[in-house]
């Protein structure tokens, strides 16, 4: 059996009181607009960032099916992180920057909903899963991608409130 030490007498709010894992009870939540705004970056060689721009990749349209995908990964979040709920979801959207004299792939997801918990983890799973495909599309081409600065953006709406990464 695990015993959790808890500072100041706090409690956590997804463990029961036998320490073990629970989804938090959002029965008394209020529904409120939620979003949520996360980016990363993919690094890739000069040659994929030419083949992508001339749609040579040989697996297809990277923007396209990698958006594609980033869309159902926010769609499946709770089904990849446990103790996620199943929120329904109202846009997604997935920008794909192309910065060519860098050799990046700028990947930013905006998820919303109007729901009684917060969509980060839709917004960051929609940004992973966009990168991952881009790397499975390319790595015929050169395995040395790197996928970096994953990160939540911004996030608004619920009784935390607003949050800005400055």
């Amino acid at each position: 059996m695990r015993i959790w030490v808890l500072k100041n007498n706090k409690k956590l709010s997804h463990l029961n009181k036998k320490g073990e894992a629970k989804m938090v009870n959002i029965n008394e939540k209020i529904i409120s607009d939620r979003e949520a705004i996360a980016r990363c970056e993919v690094n890739v060689s000069k040659e994929i960032i030419k083949l992508i721009l001339e749609n040579n990749i040989k697996k297809g349209d990277v923007v396209q099916l990698s958006k594609i995908a980033g869309i159902m990964g926010a769609k499946r979040t709770h089904e990849l992180i446990p103790l996620c709920h199943n929120i329904p979801l109202s846009e997604i959207n997935i920008d794909i920057i192309i910065l060519e004299d860098s050799s990046k792939l700028s990947i930013e997801a905006s998820v919303k909903a109007e729901w009684k918990t917060g969509v980060e983890m839709e917004a960051l799973t929609a940004v992973s899963i966009t990168a991952l495909s881009i790397y499975d599309m390319c790595k015929s081409v050169d395995k040395h991608i790197e996928i970096n600065s994953l990160k939540l953006i911004k996030k608004s709406g619920g009784k935390s409130g607003d949050f800005i990464n400055e």
